[in-house]
C-alpha cells in the first residue's frame, strides 16, 4: 500500500510534537488541553482567535506561530461546531480536516490533541479520537509511486527516448517526505487505540482499493489485478484464480466475448473469508466487480478524449477486493466471497463485432450491439456462477457501468438499483453512516422490455434513453430470485468530488458503505 502514515495514541498530558493541532467547538469552547495551554500562554490562544474573527466554526481553522509561554513552534486551532451535533462520520471529516491543514506545514511529525467534549453526541471522546485518527489516515493518502527524483528526471528521459523501459521503471521510486508519524492525544488512549483497530483495517481496505483505481493500465492488466488479489491471503482470505482455459470450460461466453480482442488472458478471483463463529455456517453475503482493466470500447471505440480515464473502469472489482481486505483484517464475524471479473476491452481482429451472439454462462444468449457496453456482459457471467456456486444470501454488484448515471446523479451519489426493499433499507442506513451517498433508481418492465432481441434472448444495449436503467435491468435478467443490488459507481469510484478525507483521483468509494453495511445487519 502506498504512503503509509504511522498513527500513535497518547495521553492527553503527555508532550506534544512541534506542530499541534487542538480542538475548538462553537464560540471558541476549549477542551480542558488547550484551556491549559491557553492559560499558559496568557490568553494568547483566545486573543489569536479573537484578533481574526476565528469562533469554532466547524472546518475553519487558524495557526498561531510560537506562542509564548508554550514550547511549541506551531499551534493549528481547528473548529469542531457544536460537538453534540456533530455526526460519526462527521468526525472523520474533521480529522481529515486537520491533516488537511498540518500537512501544509512541512514537519515530519505533528500532534493531534482530541480533548473536545462530545456532550450528547452520538459517540464518546475514546471512539471520536478514533474517528478522527482514521479520517487523518485518509487524508493522507497520496499515489507517488511513479514520480522521480528531479535530479534524475533528465537521464531518465533520456533513456525513455532510448526505449530503455525496464531499465527506467525500476529507477521510479516514491519519495519519502512530508509527515511521517501523528501522535493522536486523547482521554484513554488504549480504549481509542482498540477502536482504531477496526478502523484500521477499513482504512487498508479503502487504500488497496485507491492504489487499484490509480494505477495505470501497463502495470495493471488482468493478470496482476489477480495477482493483487492473491495477496489478500496474508490476511486469511481464501482466494481462487480462474484462469482462461478454465473459463472457457466453465462456459463463461459473455465475459470472454469482452476479452478476445486483448493480448491479455481473462481471469477471475473468487475471494472467500469464512469468520462466522456459528457452528452451522450460514449463507454467505456475496459482493461481485466488475474489472475491466481498460476499456477502449472495442470495435465500438471511445472518442479518444478522455480515454485516458478508463483505466478507472475496474473500480468496482477495486471496491470488492478492498471489502474482502477490510472483512479479514478486522475478523469479521460473518461468511462472505468476493467475485472479480477482469478483462481489457480492446479492438484488433479478434475483437468481438457489434452483431455478434454469445452465450453466457447461465445459458442465455446475448446479441451485442455495442461493444462499449461490456461490463454487463462481465457481470452477467460472474453474477450467474456466484448464485450457482455459492448459493449466497444477497449479490451486491459494483460497476462503474454508465455514464447515463453520472448524467442523471452527478459524482455526489452512486446509483442504487434493487430487487428487495430490505437490502435497500439496509444500504441506506450505512450510506447514511458512512457517508457515501446512494439513490435508489427504478427498475421496471418497460425498461426490461427495451433489451428484447429479435435474434438472440436479449441485446446488450436499450437505446439512447434510460441507459444506467437498461443496463441494470440487463444485470437483473442473470439474478434469478436472489435478493440483488446493483450499484453504478462511474461517477464515484474514479475522479470523484474531493472532500476531507480523500483528495485522490481513484476514490475507493464503497469499502465504507458495504463494510458498515456488514457490521449493522450481519455481524449481530
Amino acid at each position: 500500500m502506498t504512503d503509509r502514515l504511522e498513527i500513535t495514541f497518547a495521553t492527553l498530558e503527555k508532550k506534544t510534537e512541534a506542530v499541534t493541532a487542538l480542538l475548538a467547538a462553537n464560540n471558541l469552547a476549549f477542551g480542558p488541553v488547550a484551556r491549559d495551554m491557553d492559560e499558559k500562554a496568557g490568553g494568547g490562544l483566545a486573543k489569536a482567535a479573537e484578533a481574526v474573527e476565528f469562533k469554532g466554526k466547524a472546518r475553519h481553522s487558524i495557526e498561531i506561530l510560537a506562542p509564548a509561554g508554550l514550547p511549541h513552534k506551531r499551534l493549528l486551532l481547528v473548529g469542531v461546531g457544536t460537538a453534540s451535533d456533530t455526526k460519526e462520520h462527521d468526525w472523520a471529516l474533521l480529522g481529515g480536516y486537520a491533516m488537511g491543514q498540518i500537512a501544509h506545514r512541512k514537519a515530519d511529525s505533528a500532534s493531534l490533541v482530541v480533548d473536545v467534549e462530545p456532550g450528547d453526541g452520538e459517540i464518546g471522546a475514546d471512539a471520536i479520537a478514533a474517528q478522527m485518527a482514521f479520517g487523518a489516515l485518509l487524508r493522507h493518502y497520496t499515489f507517488r509511486k511513479y514520480l522521480t527524483r528531479k535530479d534524475e528526471a533528465d537521464g531518465i528521459s533520456r533513456e525513455f527516448e532510448k526505449g530503455e523501459t525496464t531499465a527506467v521503471l525500476k529507477k521510479v521510486a516514491a519519495r519519502v517526505e512530508g509527515l511521517q508519524k501523528l501522535v493522536v492525544h486523547a482521554r484513554h488512549p488504549d480504549k481509542a487505540k482498540a477502536a482504531f483497530q477496526r478502523l484500521r483495517a477499513l482504512a487498508e481496505g479503502i487504500i488497496i482499493a485507491r492504489d487499484l483505481v490509480n494505477e495505470p493500465a501497463n502495470a495493471l492488466g488482468p493478470v496482476e489485478f489477480a495477482a493483487e488479489a492473491k495477496k489478500l491471503e496474508k490476511v486469511g482470505v481464501e482466494v481462487e484464480i480462474l484462469d482462461e482455459k478454465e473459463l472457457k470450460k466453465l462456459g463463461m461466453g459473455a465475459l470472454l466475448a469482452v476479452a478476445q480482442g486483448s493480448e491479455r488472458p481473462a481471469r477471475v478471483a473468487v475471494m472467500s473469508w469464512n469468520g462466522s463463529k456459528s457452528k452451522k455456517a450460514a449463507k454467505p453475503l456475496c459482493f461481485v466487480g466488475k474489472g475491466v482493466v481498460f476499456d477502449t470500447g472495442g470495435i465500438s471505440m471511445k472518442p479518444a478524449q478522455g480515454m485516458e480515464d478508463m483505466k478507472g473502469d475496474m473500480g468496482g472489482a477495486a471496491c470488492v477486493t478492498g471489502l474482502m481486505h477490510a472483512l479479514a483484517a478486522r475478523k469479521a464475524n460473518v461468511n462472505a466471497v468476493g467475485l472479480i471479473g477482469l478483462v481489457e476491452n480492446m479492438p484488433s481482429g479478434t475483437a468481438t463485432r457489434p452483431g455478434d451472439i454469445v452465450e453466457s454462462y447461465s445459458g442465455q444468449t446475448i446479441e451485442i450491439l455495442n461493444t462499449d457496453a461490456e461490463g454487463r456482459l462481465v457481470l452477467a457471467d460472474v453474477i450467474s456462477y456466484a448464485i450457482e456456486r455459492f448459493k449466497p444470501r444477497f449479490v451486491i454488484d459494483l460497476a462503474t457501468l454508465t455514464g447515463a448515471i453520472m448524467v442523471a446523479l452527478g459524482k455526489e451519489y452512486a446509483g442504487l438499483y434493487s430487487n428487495d426493499d430490505a437490502l435497500v433499507a439496509e444500504i441506506n442506513a450505512a450510506s447514511a453512516a458512512s457517508g457515501e451517498k446512494v439513490w435508489r433508481m427504478p427498475l421496471d418492465k418497460a425498461y426490461d422490455k427495451l433489451i428484447d432481441s429479435k435474434n438472440a434472448d436479449m441485446k446488450n444495449i436499450g437505446g439512447r434513453w434510460a441507459g444506467a436503467c437498461t443496463a441494470a435491468s440487463f444485470i437483473q435478467r442473470f439474478v434469478k430470485d436472489t435478493p440483488w443490488a446493483h450499484l453504478d459507481v462511474a461517477g464515484t469510484a474514479m475522479d470523484a468530488t474531493r472532500n476531507e478525507i480523500n483528495q485522490s483521483w481513484g476514490s475507493g468509494w464503497g469499502v465504507a458503505l458495504l463494510d458498515r453495511m456488514v457490521a449493522d445487519n450481519y455481524e449481530k
